[in-house]
């Protein structure tokens, strides 16, 4: 009999979150090739379900199923990325330019979450997705400001604000990216593309701060963890999410600009409601 069992966990409950796992695996990875982000609003809600059966303590669930979460981002978005670049879709120069202090924004980020409370970490999320869903659901044309990126000092504080947000929410970092390229006159197609690059530059050091951080605390974590990553979730999740980003990726190309940025905005409205509701009960 498995540890699960001895805690009291039905098999059949057992079962139907492993195929949860399996499949949010799936999803994660047709929408970091459709929006250009790394899945992990769809990642760090199961995996939350999964650590609180498996009886992880209150005051470092979040901290697991993000770092988690991250981890999983990784070979989702080198994938991602990949194949966007093939389609010569990618603005190589943002990229660069980002780069450094989006890795300084992931450290910060990521010690302050080493000891943070839950609800830190899902209002992060409802602020910036809101924000976002307004903009994509409801902005216009002349909604920007200024028809190309800014100069290097404000790219290096977008920089630090897209990395330290993403370490404390578990995403790829492609959601505020594609927000801060669209008011600068960028088309969303390209935004996305440039944004999966941003998954690779923020999940790997993501990774390792949240396994840094986690690393006192592991008599409180599951089997299998380093840190506050759990091998458990990476290793169910990791092959469908690799396996479906290309298609991902083929749907980003087939749909208009404008149907894109509805579907980005109100699944990114949805998501915030149910954090905000998560929060509120």
């Amino acid at each position: 009999m498995t540890a699960l069992a001895v805690a009291g966990v039905p098999i059949s409950e057992l079962l139907l979150l492993l195929v949860s796992l399996v499949a949010a695996g799936a999803v994660s990875g047709l929408l970091a090739g459709v929006f250009g982000v790394g899945g992990g609003t769809v990642i760090v809600p199961v995996l939350y379900e999964v650590f609180r059966l498996m009886g992880v303590p209150e005051e470092v669930r979040m901290q697991l199923c993000v770092g988690t979460s991250l981890a999983i981002i990784i070979p989702t978005s080198i994938r991602s990325f990949r194949a966007h670049h093939a389609r010569n879709a990618v603005d190589i120069a943002v990229l660069r330019t980002w780069a450094i202090p989006v890795i300084i924004g992931v450290a910060l980020g990521g010690a302050i979450a080493a000891d943070a409370p839950a609800w830190l970490f899902k209002g992060v999320f409802v602020v910036v997705a809101t924000i976002l869903a307004v903009k994509l659901l409801f902005g216009r044309a002349d909604w920007r400001l200024s028809n190309d990126m800014p100069g290097r000092a404000v790219m290096w504080l977008y920089g630090l604000v897209i990395g330290s947000a993403s370490a404390l929410i578990g995403i790829g970092g492609g959601s505020i990216s594609n927000l801060l390229m669209s008011v600068h006159g960028r088309p969303i197609r390209q935004s996305v593309a440039t944004s999966s690059g941003l998954g690779v530059i923020i999940s790997i050091p993501g990774v390792i701060a949240y396994i840094i951080g986690g690393w006192p605390k592991m008599a409180m974590l599951p089997p299998l963890s380093i840190g506050y990553v759990s091998l458990t979730g990476v290793l169910l999740m990791v092959p469908t999410s690799m396996l479906a980003a290309p298609y991902g990726v083929r749907i980003a190309h087939a749909l208009s600009q404008r149907r894109l940025e509805l579907i980005l905005g109100l699944y990114l409205l949805f998501v915030a409601g149910r954090f905000l509701f998560a929060m509120l009960n």
